[in-house]
């Protein structure tokens, strides 16, 4: 029987290694370049993962080796173009982290958003961080690193498609608690089915 392989993520947390997860990732860089076939996702997840679990008996990987053993089954089976859309999405998403930063300003009135405005040369600011979402999650609320991991994931995307660069703690805090909400409910609905 084998153990089930865990991911060390770039923030150092650690997570489960799921197939569905490569399947998703696969599926999206295929739609992105009009090629998408959930079938073709699945073939190619299922390399990615026996290569994974049938290499040098290591019970751990890097998510940027995954990442790069999905770019590598793509170019190998003349999907390029879906691995350089995946690189291409990779690599603004970590530009998009680097270009984003905390403020720890509460916004309740105009008075609030004139701080937040002043905000560029005063102290009190973080560069954008998802995993503070989650250890936030995780130790304060014992929720599970999956679904904290998922919540912060929307939180994210949210944040992103503001395209603000100055993100008020206030906002990151009502958008948690929203998609928490949000979470947990569905969570319970798929309980009582």
């Amino acid at each position: 029987m084998q153990t089930q392989l865990k991911v060390i993520k770039e923030d150092g947390s650690v997570e489960e290694y799921l197939h569905t997860k490569v399947i998703g990732t696969i599926s999206n860089a295929l739609g992105e370049i009009d090629q998408a076939d959930i079938c073709v996702a699945e073939q190619l997840a299922e390399v990615v993962t026996y290569f994974l679990y049938h290499r040098q008996s290591r019970r751990s990987v890097t998510s940027n080796e995954v990442f790069s053993i999905i770019k590598a089954v793509l170019t190998a089976t003349s999907y390029e173009d879906a691995a350089i859309v995946l690189s291409e999405h990779h690599f603004e998403r970590k530009l998009k982290r680097s270009r984003i930063e905390v403020v720890s300003i509460d916004i309740q009135e105009l008075a609030d958003a004139e701080l937040l405005a002043g905000a560029e040369q005063s102290g009190g600011r973080c560069r954008w961080d998802k995993s503070r979402i989650v250890e936030d999650l995780v130790t304060k609320y014992s929720l599970c690193q999956q679904t904290a991991r998922m919540i912060a994931s929307m939180v994210e995307e949210k944040i992103f498609s503001m395209g603000i660069t100055l993100v008020p703690a206030s906002l990151i805090k009502q958008l948690v608690l929203g998609d928490a909400a949000a979470v947990l409910r569905a969570q319970r609905q798929l309980q009582t089915i």
